[in-house]
């Protein structure tokens, strides 16, 4: 157990925020030994103790492993809203797949989180989360809604990215384990229909059959005639809604299409090596070039010190320069493995994590990139990790890069307020006044930071 000092010297324990034993959803033997083996090598004990809380909130708290055709099934809900977004389940799974090989009830579990999202694809593409019981009504927000709603689903929402994110957890599922179990039937149609989306949503030939209008009070909960400002043909795919589950203002969305190029590449690489689907492979290939091309001659913004990714484009010329804190977002491209030019990538990093984007908060608790769900003054802790997750590590720039860690890190205690986990958002002078106080993906993604710098850079983790 880790121990912090107190005012007298005296080390007191941190008691453990996990679940009793008995109480968790469940229990990897492999995850275990990581976190025992890994906590040692924190030396701040403050920092061990938030680790070993959060690396597994995920297992501990959100998964319901289950059968579906004899086959794993698991639903993963994202924390205190019990539904599963695509994104959300596929990144809160994703720092154990290194630990998948050894344990094959770990395997499993993760097999099933594929298996679900393949099912849900088949219901619907254009949806962002679904119900844990498919055959639940949506949720509650979810109800009256403009939309084509579907059984299963619990938002219908349109993001680029939750058809990326099931790509790449089973790319990286395939090349963790070498297990092929998920990769059916199912999951290759799920796929061809990914894909088909993704084709229609270039908006070559008008705007497709997606139309989505809510009656809220907050304008980024809607779209604009139910589909969203127009855009000309580019290459690039169009996204409805932002991964913080926020309209989008212009409909290109920069990140997730460089998200879109990285997935569609594994795609093809699993279409021939796993379904030897020619068809697939080349489809997914020659998408992602055009995508590609798209963002080389529609995404760039020109700055006084060169040229940066914009955040969002819409091929007439229209630009929206700010980043936002959720993943994929312009901050977090190398994370993804999403970044094709490193120079690029390091300018807009700095116009990002600078006032001059709009989102971006600096107050006495902390700095960081918030966004329009939220609201100003939020800085969201995930904007910190991927930060410290981000920071350049050659050798010209580890003097700097161990800076911004260290800063990373020192904020990221503070952003916990003292419970030991990480929350969705705080206010930037008061890390007390916070949102979600179970967020279970941004606890599992600083785990996975902590996790990789106790194995790289453990003197980065010492008081």
């Amino acid at each position: 157990m880790a121990a912090t000092p107190t005012a007298a010297g005296q080390a007191r324990p941190l008691e453990s925020k996990r679940p009793a034993t008995a109480d968790r959803r469940f229990r990897s033997e492999a995850v275990e030994r990581f976190l025992s083996e890994t906590s040692r090598r924190i030396g701040d004990p403050e920092l061990a103790w938030m680790f070993v809380n959060c690396f597994p909130n995920t297992l501990d708290t959100t998964v319901e492993p289950g059968e579906f055709e004899g086959k794993p099934d698991t639903v993963v809900i994202t924390g205190d809203i019990a539904a599963m977004w695509m994104r959300d389940s596929s990144a809160q799974v994703w720092p154990y797949l290194p630990m998948a090989a050894k344990d094959d009830r770990l395997r499993a579990l993760l097999e099933g989180v594929i298996r679900r999202q393949a099912r849900c694809l088949m219901i619907d593409t254009y949806a962002n989360a679904f119900m844990a019981d498919l055959s639940a009504k949506p949720l509650e927000w979810s109800r009256t809604d403009q939309t084509e709603m579907r059984q299963g689903v619990g938002e219908r929402k349109y993001e680029l990215d939750s058809l990326c994110y099931p790509i790449r957890l089973a790319h990286g599922y395939w090349k963790s384990t070498g297990g092929t179990q998920p990769f059916d039937a199912r999951w290759a149609e799920a796929m061809r229909r990914v894909l088909a989306t993704m084709r229609v949503q270039q908006r070559r030939h008008g705007e497709g059959p997606y139309r989505f209008q809510r009656m809220a009070a907050n304008p980024t909960d809607s779209l604009v005639n139910g589909v969203g400002n127009p855009a000309r043909p580019t290459g690039m795919i169009a996204s409805c809604f932002r991964p913080s589950d926020d309209a989008c203002v212009l409909p290109f969305l920069v990140p997730s299409n460089l998200f879109a190029v990285t997935s569609l590449r594994q795609l093809a690489e699993m279409a021939n090596g796993i379904l030897h689907d020619a068809a697939m492979a080349n489809e997914a290939w020659a998408l992602a070039g055009e995508v590609e091309a798209g963002l080389r001659q529609y995404a760039q913004a020109k700055t006084p010190e060169g040229a940066i990714w914009a955040f969002e484009v819409d091929g007439f010329g229209g630009q929206v320069l700010m980043d936002d804190a959720n993943v994929p977002s312009l901050l977090g491209l190398p994370y993804l493995e999403s970044s094709p030019d490193a120079a690029m990538y390091q300018r807009t990093r700095a116009f990002v994590w600078s006032e001059r984007n709009p989102w971006f908060f600096r107050g006495s608790a902390g700095e960081g990139i918030g966004g329009p769900h939220i609201g100003r003054d939020s800085v969201w802790p995930m904007s910190q990790i991927i930060y410290a997750l981000t920071s350049r590590s050659d050798a010209a720039l580890t003097s700097q890069s161990d800076t911004e860690i260290r800063h990373a890190l020192g904020m990221l205690k503070t952003a916990s307020a003292g419970t030991g986990f990480m929350h969705e958002s705080y206010n930037k002078d008061d890390a007390r006044k916070f949102t979600r106080a179970w967020f279970a993906w941004a606890n599992t993604l600083f785990g996975e930071l902590i996790g990789g710098l106790a194995t790289r850079r453990p003197e980065l983790l010492r008081m």
